[in-house]
């Protein structure tokens, strides 16, 4: 087998394992995971560029082999806010894939990213003859329903502290059977715009909990020291003194 034959197998593994691992599809037989990849195409995206706009066509379900995505909106003052974030392992695009009408929000690589898609004419045949994963689909479309509903009800009731906190331990939280993650790659304005308040009272409370060594600011990001204070703090519900 030659160099450029072996690599070539070796990424079709990858993309392959993306499907083993995921709760959408771990249940499938071999040969029908290996029928689902022969429709996979990879795309790389560089950081900061757009994967797609609200607004463009519904055309396929994309999942993230390697980088972070973000899922956004644009308010008509220029505002960004964060829905959601994708890492490696996750599939996104499934709203505009299922019921063909534009994409609702934009999607944006965080670092550089290489990402699988699969096209909406070969996926929905796919979920007609699976009956099973199809209703694993609706699941994860409930699932994030829930946390859209949630993400709204925090940002109209609870302080800024509650929502950094809890916004932080969604960011590090991890599947099952995986070590949860404490280094956070993401900015102080992102941050700000995912629990819908300034960067500068977002980087006051990032300070006063690096103060207490609660985190460790890093450029680019920051690691969760103390994720039993931040569990606290998104208990609670009460503002604390970020002095």
């Amino acid at each position: 087998m030659s160099p450029s034959e072996k690599r070539s197998g070796e990424r079709v593994r990858d993309r392959l394992s993306l499907l083993r691992n995921h709760p959408l599809f771990s249940d499938l037989p071999a040969g029908v995971i290996e029928h689902l990849g022969s429709y996979m195409k990879t795309k790389k995206v560089a950081r900061g560029a757009g994967i797609f706009a609200k607004g463009d066509p519904g055309t396929g379900l994309m999942g993230v082999l390697a980088g972070t995505v973000k899922i956004s909106v644009a308010s008509p003052d220029g505002k960004d806010i964060v829905l959601n974030i994708f890492h490696e392992g996750e599939i996104f695009g499934e709203i505009a894939l299922l019921d063909g009408r534009p994409r609702t929000a934009d999607a944006t690589a965080m670092s550089d990213c290489e990402l699988i898609v699969i096209e909406r004419r070969d996926f929905v045949p796919f979920l007609q003859s699976q009956p099973d994963v199809t209703l694993k689909f609706i699941e994860i479309l409930c699932s994030r329903l829930r946390r859209t509903s949630e993400q709204v009800q925090d940002v109209t009731f609870l302080n800024l502290p509650t929502r950094l906190a809890k916004t932080l331990l969604q960011l590090t939280e991890a599947g099952e059977g995986v070590p949860a993650k404490r280094k956070v790659v993401i900015t102080q304005r992102e941050l700000s715009q995912m629990i819908g308040r300034s960067r500068e009272s977002t980087n006051k409370q990032l300070r006063a909990w690096a103060k207490r060594g609660w985190i460790k600011l890093e450029r680019g990001g920051l690691t969760v020291v103390a994720s039993d204070k931040l569990t606290a703090a998104a208990a609670e519900g009460s503002e604390l003194d970020p002095s």
